[in-house]
């Protein structure tokens, strides 16, 4: 059975190039441009990781992780950011994430595909 991926960035070309590495690498991927949509799309495709830009309009990347979480609590949530911003950010909801139970990996932007694939297979080797 294929691992399945949720991608979701605002911008739809970043989305496609993940959505083309990932599928190469053998992975079954789906793509949302924003929060909501991405919810959406989660509840039909129940993917066991989500990939999710940090900064998107109207529900960043942490809302959505919290809430793909609620409707699949043993999904794995990967996270980037191209901007420096969000460290601070990070920080803070890494120990809301941890008070809670759960863990993220937040990954710099832009991803080397070689090191996409090299965090998302240490992610699944690890308990959700």
């Amino acid at each position: 059975m294929q691992i399945k991926i949720l991608i979701v960035d605002d911008e739809p070309a970043i989305a496609e190039s993940l959505s083309e590495i990932l599928q190469a690498a053998g992975y079954e991927v789906a793509t949302a441009t924003c929060g909501e949509e991405a919810i959406r799309r989660a509840e039909r495709f129940s993917p066991e990781v989500l990939l999710s830009d940090v900064l998107m309009p109207v529900m960043n990347g942490f809302e959505l992780a919290l809430r793909i979480k609620e409707i699949l609590p043993d999904c794995r949530l990967l996270l980037f950011s191209g901007q420096a911003s969000t460290a601070q950010l990070a920080r803070e909801q890494s120990e809301r994430f941890t008070r809670m139970g759960y863990r993220f990996e937040l990954l710099p932007k832009p991803l080397h595909p070689d090191a996409l694939l090299k965090v998302l297979e240490e992610s699944l080797t690890r308990a959700a």
